[in-house]
């Protein structure tokens, strides 16, 4: 059957043999609809013999073509979908084939949710045999828009459901490698190393991922995405944030480099809330950058690095604002 984007002459379905004993079942807008839509002829003509056969519960060959039409034509209709799903079912078709049909719709359609929903139920019936090749067509995907939502949820459900685990993390690298400030990379980064049976969980991974993020973040410190994954490392762990010595030295080496970079102020902040007890270099970095900023006298250090992130950071100055009202007793 021809592609709703093929430069053919459709065959009405009332022309056709197979079709004549079908009785279309029009849509009912009720008697006086407000702003009824103008659809197309064979729009309107294909979903009212659509109607025939759901409602008739048909599960044959032609009701399964019949749903390859509507969805060329609107691959967004998920009532469609599902009788699909329920003839393919009812018919035991190759579901290799189905894969070769919707590879076509899911590049011409790639942020169609019910393309996705669609997609994971083929590779949950076909099993762990696809896992591979559902992570490299989602890689293309991906290669043609970093951000896809739906392909990032689909390489992790496969990742859980089918496996495939062995070089996630160096997929991770390598798309890192490619723009570091990818953020959607970086929380598939943290999804491999929380999730992943083969490295050991967060615990495991912390040292090296600390080292590696590190690297990063004084590669580019106004980079936020490495400074979120930091944090995300100590997850539950607020005493091995602190106790970790490359964590404030870290901080050290960008406010003494970058000038009043917020994300360092942020999570130095953090760490002084935490009970954390800085260094005398590390206060007089902090000290010197108040005295370059504003001329407001503080005696406490997390005091300071609000009043600091007031005015470097405009636009969230009412948070920095309020956090510096809300300092625990001991630390303002």
């Amino acid at each position: 059957m021809p592609s709703s984007d093929d430069e053919v002459d459709r065959i009405p379905l009332s022309a056709r043999p197979e079709w004549l004993d079908v009785r279309p079942v029009p849509q009912d807008d009720g008697p006086n609809p407000v702003a009824p839509i103008a659809y197309r002829d064979d729009f309107r003509e294909t979903m009212d013999y659509f109607r025939a056969v759901y409602l008739a519960d048909e599960r044959s060959r032609r009701a399964l073509d019949l749903t390859t039409e509507a969805i060329g034509m609107n691959p967004g209709n998920y009532t469609v979908w599902h009788f699909r799903r329920v003839v393919l079912e009812s018919l035991n078709a190759d579901l290799h084939e189905e894969r070769d049909f919707l590879d076509r719709m899911t590049m011409r359609n790639a942020k169609n949710y019910q393309i996705w929903h669609h997609r994971r139920w083929l590779a949950e019936k076909l099993g762990p045999e696809v896992a591979n090749k559902e992570l490299e067509f989602s890689k293309h995907i991906l290669d043609l828009d970093a951000k896809n939502y739906h392909a990032w949820s689909h390489r992790q459900w496969v990742l859980q459901s089918l496996g495939g685990w062995e070089s996630e993390l160096d997929y991770c690298c390598m798309l890192l490698e490619d723009d570091i400030f990818n953020n959607s990379a970086w929380n598939q980064r943290y999804f491999v190393i929380t999730r992943s049976p083969l490295l050991g969980g967060l615990q495991a991974m912390r040292d090296s991922e600390v080292g590696y993020t590190t690297e990063a973040i004084l590669a580019n410190p106004l980079n936020e995405s490495p400074w979120r994954y930091l944090r995300g490392l100590y997850k539950g762990d607020t005493s091995q944030l602190i106790s970790d010595n490359r964590v404030s030295e870290l901080c050290l080496k960008v406010l003494k480099t970058s000038n009043s970079c917020q994300f360092a102020l942020s999570l130095l902040l953090d760490l002084l809330c935490y009970g954390f007890q800085p260094s005398e270099e590390l206060g007089a970095v902090v000290e010197a950058l108040r005295n370059s900023e504003q001329d407001t006298v503080s005696s406490k250090l997390a005091t300071t690095v609000c009043l600091i992130l007031e005015i470097t950071d405009p636009m969230r100055s009412n948070y920095w604002a309020w956090r510096r009202n809300n300092l625990p007793s001991q630390v303002c």
